[in-house]
């Protein structure tokens, strides 16, 4: 139990199991699940969320790991940044999600931040939702399966419904893959980050920290890429400032802008990641 004259009673909950966790939530009032707690706590401490219970989900061993099935690349929703960032079989099979996730915040969030923490929410700040949308991946939870088109709903909703929440994401491996991004100054978190997918003629440009929706994938940049794979063939693309977010990091009419810059790095560093600031 924390008690604190400006915080309010919370009582946190270990999980052994997918059963006990779904259990742990129908049996208690106002429960959330963590999972790294890099969007919930924050939005906690500033009261936008205010659960009497924290369900933590990173001791169920079935949701931590990493495996290849065929050509799908399985990671478990409680594995962590590190683990995926020095993993040699994501290193192997989608370098740049390996990169990725080795680019994510600090050394301390990385080693406490899961997959599964990082896509439950469509936080714009978070790197993982690009990757998914770029991938086409696929996001399992305790009930069901989803594309991560139908996952990803809007800033800060996802299509998790109560008691439901991830156990792993299904990543297509890709012909080839970059990631492109502009860090905050502070917080080291993505103001602007671009994931470019090769799949043969299929193009896929995924834009996670720009859209006042959350995650989207940009049409305009698809279809220049998929006439032809390179970073000229961006030149003549006009990236709206409309639908944009604009913040104390930048306005709308700058991450318009970052957005064809950052793409044009992605293209320009397949299989792995460019990193501006």
């Amino acid at each position: 139990m924390i008690e604190d004259n400006d915080l309010y009673p919370t009582t946190f909950h270990s999980a052994n199991t997918l059963e006990e966790a779904g259990e742990l939530f129908n049996r208690l009032d106002n429960a959330s699940f963590l999972s790294g707690g890099h969007t919930l706590l924050p939005t906690m401490k500033q009261g936008l969320a205010s659960p009497l219970h924290l369900i933590d989900l990173t001791r169920i061993t079935e949701m931590v790991g990493i495996a290849l099935e065929g050509d799908v690349l399985v990671i478990g929703a409680a594995t962590r940044h590190m683990s995926v960032a020095f993993s040699a079989l994501v290193q192997k099979t989608i370098p740049a999600l390996a990169a990725l996730a080795g680019s994510i915040g600090d050394r301390q969030v990385r080693f406490r931040g899961t997959l599964g923490g990082s896509v439950a929410n469509n936080d714009p700040a978070a790197d993982y939702p690009a990757a998914l949308l770029g991938l086409g991946a696929t996001v399992v939870t305790n009930r069901r399966s989803m594309k991560a088109q139908e996952y990803f709903v809007g800033l800060f909703q996802t299509a998790l419904g109560s008691g439901e929440f991830i156990t792993q994401v299904r990543f297509p491996v890709p012909r080839d893959a970059g990631y492109a991004k502009f860090r905050g100054a502070a917080a080291r978190y993505s103001v602007v980050g671009v994931w470019v997918t090769q799949g043969g003629a299929d193009v896929r440009v995924a834009v996670t920290g720009a859209g006042d929706q959350g995650v989207f994938r940009h049409e305009g940049l698809e279809a220049a890429l998929e006439q032809d794979f390179c970073a000229g063939s961006l030149e003549s693309v006009v990236v709206q400032h409309e639908g944009l977010l604009s913040d104390l990091n930048a306005s709308a009419p700058y991450r318009a802008n970052l957005i064809k810059v950052l793409c044009r790095h992605a293209v320009h560093h397949m299989g792995g990641i460019f990193s501006l600031k």
